[in-house]
């Protein structure tokens, strides 16, 4: 899990106006099928016989959900502070056939102030991906990146309707750089490799 800056961008309207979010992760509406991207090899230059990379959508679904609003009714008066609200995203990924990929992104969150919690979610959602005809070398960074970017837009609609169904003001999670999440999990990553006894 890779700890970044407390997020800056704009906080969500109405009840969480100038809350502080504090962002901790591990890691658009899509065509169910690409094949726009282009093959190169080693040296970026693109092969003139390649197969053109096949990428599908098969599933997309909710694998795991729980939200809790342990202290209602009292987290529902009006509160004197904007609450702390952290958040933690992960993203994993599964081999399920020669060339389909379970990837799931998994979004926790907590709503606190000074006294008690408010509320928390925990959330994994997942898609089953077929991806063909991409480089072995590439794989991976496109699994763990173009994947859930595509899960993300769906998973943030959930988590903002079932806050909203707890009774607060829908929560809305700011986008996520997952080029910038996966060089950062690589290279911790590569630092734990490093200081490993050999």
């Amino acid at each position: 899990m890779i700890a970044t800056r407390p997020d800056k961008g704009p906080a969500a309207k109405g009840y969480f106006a100038g809350s502080s979010r504090r962002i901790a992760p591990a890691a658009i509406w899509f065509s169910h099928s690409r094949s726009d991207m282009i093959m190169t090899n080693g040296n970026g230059t693109p092969l003139e016989n390649a197969a053109p990379p096949q990428f599908n959508v098969l599933a997309q679904y909710i694998k795991d959900f729980s939200f809790e609003n342990p202290n209602s009714p009292a987290s529902l008066a009006a509160q004197e502070q904007q609450p702390t609200i952290n958040i933690q995203i992960n993203v994993s990924a599964t081999a399920v056939a020669e060339h389909d990929y379970e990837v799931s992104l998994s979004i926790e969150g907590k709503a606190e102030n000074e006294n008690f919690t408010l509320f928390g979610f925990e959330l994994v959602y997942a898609g089953v991906f077929r991806i063909q005809n991409v480089p072995q070398e590439s794989m991976h960074p496109f699994v763990m990146i173009e994947c859930p970017r595509l899960l993300f837009p769906f998973a943030r609609e959930i988590v903002a309707s079932s806050v909203r169904a707890g009774g607060f003001p829908p929560l809305m999670l700011d986008p996520v750089d997952f080029v910038g999440l996966y060089r950062q999990n690589m290279a911790r990553q590569a630092e734990q490799q490093q200081g490993k006894p050999s």
